[in-house]
């Protein structure tokens, strides 16, 4: 196991470094447009079934469902390269690259998310996320259930968790306590979940975009201040 740091970054992908919610809505247009209402309807039925199975959305495997039901709607298979082929770096968040160079300097910075083993990656690397943090990327099937593999993979004496779902940041804290330092940025419907706001303790840190760490002071990350939240302030 490689020596510990003194602090590692973890930092989400889905409408924390880019606009998923934006993402989504363009897979909605383009499935109306090109294949008619009942089709966006039913293919999304199934993109949230399958997500309900496996705990993330899998639209490569939602595809082959739909196709398994329209087995000579051959016109389908275009959706598979809108999908793989899609401009994610036009989705990132303003000065979400930048945010990224700045935690660096902070300590070592690790994409961590969760979801499919092709279209996952695929949107990691074609929005430029894999070459911002040189590669260090872990997706992980259920991210907060994987955190002894994120430890040995990247030994820290503290981490700093940026993710826009409380769940998740709940679900760290529970585990790693004062060890770690959770900042919730309010974007996407996670963050505006009332009833997950109203459920889960409230991240240490809460932010209005991704972007206000770039004024952050980011040594404060340093430390967390359990069962308290605070807003980012320069």
């Amino acid at each position: 196991m490689p020596a510990p740091h003194s602090i590692v970054c973890l930092v989400d992908v889905d409408n924390t470094l880019i606009d998923n919610d934006g993402i989504q809505q363009d897979l909605k247009d383009h499935l109306e447009s090109a294949y008619g209402l009942a089709s966006r309807v039913r293919y999304w039925k199934i993109l949230e079934d399958l997500f309900e199975e496996v705990g993330y959305r899998d639209y490569l495997g939602a595809l082959q469902r739909y196709r398994a039901e329209h087995p000579r709607q051959v016109e389908l298979l275009s959706m598979s390269s809108f999908l793989i082929d899609y401009p994610f770096a036009k989705r990132l968040f303003p000065a979400a690259l930048a945010v990224l160079g700045r935690l660096r300097a902070l300590g070592p910075t690790v994409i961590l998310s969760d979801g499919d083993v092709v279209f996952q990656p695929r949107k990691v690397e074609r929005s430029g996320l894999r070459d911002a943090v040189d590669g260090h990327v872990l997706i992980y099937v259920h991210k907060e259930q994987a955190l002894d593999d994120v430890e040995r993979r990247y030994p820290a004496d503290h981490y700093v968790l940026v993710d826009d779902k409380p769940r998740i940041l709940a679900a760290v804290k529970r585990v790693w306590g004062g060890r770690v330092t959770t900042v919730l940025p309010r974007q996407g419907s996670y963050a505006h979940d009332l009833e997950a706001l109203a459920t889960f303790p409230p991240a240490d840190v809460a932010i209005e975009s991704i972007g206000d760490l770039i004024d952050y002071d980011l040594p404060r990350l340093g430390t967390a201040v359990p069962g308290t939240s605070r807003r980012a302030a320069p």
